[in-house]
């Protein structure tokens, strides 16, 4: 079984307002894939953003492009 692909961080900075972004929902049950989307909301001025991630985003340790 191959290891599981890092995914998006639970949360990531609000470009508005500076404010911590949480991720809604739950990770795929198959884990995450290219194409798939992460919803946050801002916890301040409770902006939603939608994320789409790419291959770029699964493929290391390294912090995600988003």
């Amino acid at each position: 079984m191959a290891p599981a692909r890092p995914g998006p961080p639970e949360s990531i900075t609000c470009i508005d307002c500076g404010g911590e972004c949480h991720r809604l929902g739950d990770e795929p049950e198959m884990g995450w894939e290219p194409g798939d989307l992460v919803v946050y909301r801002c916890r301040d001025c409770r902006d939603r953003w939608d994320i789409v991630v790419d291959a770029d985003d699964l493929d290391g340790p390294d912090e995600p492009s988003f």
